[in-house]
């Protein structure tokens, strides 16, 4: 029987949403299930901020001030551990875009590629995501809206979905 192949999992928290925001956590799922993730410092001249943003995922301007590391820092351990990789997002167009923010301000190359998850699907995927999604936190008691749970969630709903999908072996 060929072995599932267990995608690494990208997801970012922002700012907000639109023109001026920025990556402020950026989490990482492996296919050995093992998560990363990392605070960012905004850059000076990142000003952007949605309440409603921060009330979603409950990380402050304080705490970045506090516990984020520099944009330089976070590239450089991205591109250690994801180098050559391609690694998957759900929300791709967002994503990739705030990930290219972070590598032009901390004038560092992308070592690694992002493609859209939905590229690894088979049709019963996208009728099988939703229910297998809130099953999925449900089961493994996810509440938080970090992007490294984000993260280890869409990779279990992927390989739990891609299982069912598969039927009975």
């Amino acid at each position: 029987m060929p072995e599932t192949f267990i995608p690494t999992i990208i997801d970012v928290e922002a700012s907000g949403f639109g023109q001026g925001s920025y990556p402020i956590e950026i989490g990482v799922a492996l296919p050995d299930g093992q998560t990363a993730c990392f605070l960012i410092k905004p850059h000076e001249e990142w000003n952007h901020w949605d309440a409603a943003g921060e009330k979603a995922h409950g990380i402050s301007r304080e705490l970045l001030a506090k516990q984020g590391k520099s944009l330089s820092v976070v590239a450089q351990t991205l591109n250690t551990l994801l180098a050559g990789k391609t690694v998957y997002s759900d929300a791709w167009s967002f994503d990739s875009s705030w990930i290219a923010l972070l590598y032009h301000k901390a004038e560092l190359p992308q070592m690694f590629k992002i493609d859209q998850l939905q590229t690894l699907f088979q049709e019963m995927h996208y009728e099988l995501w939703h229910p297998t999604h809130e099953r999925v936190r449900r089961d493994l008691n996810i509440t938080r809206h970090r992007a490294s749970s984000d993260a280890y969630l869409i990779q279990q709903t992927f390989l739990r979905a891609t299982l069912m999908s598969k039927g009975p072996q």
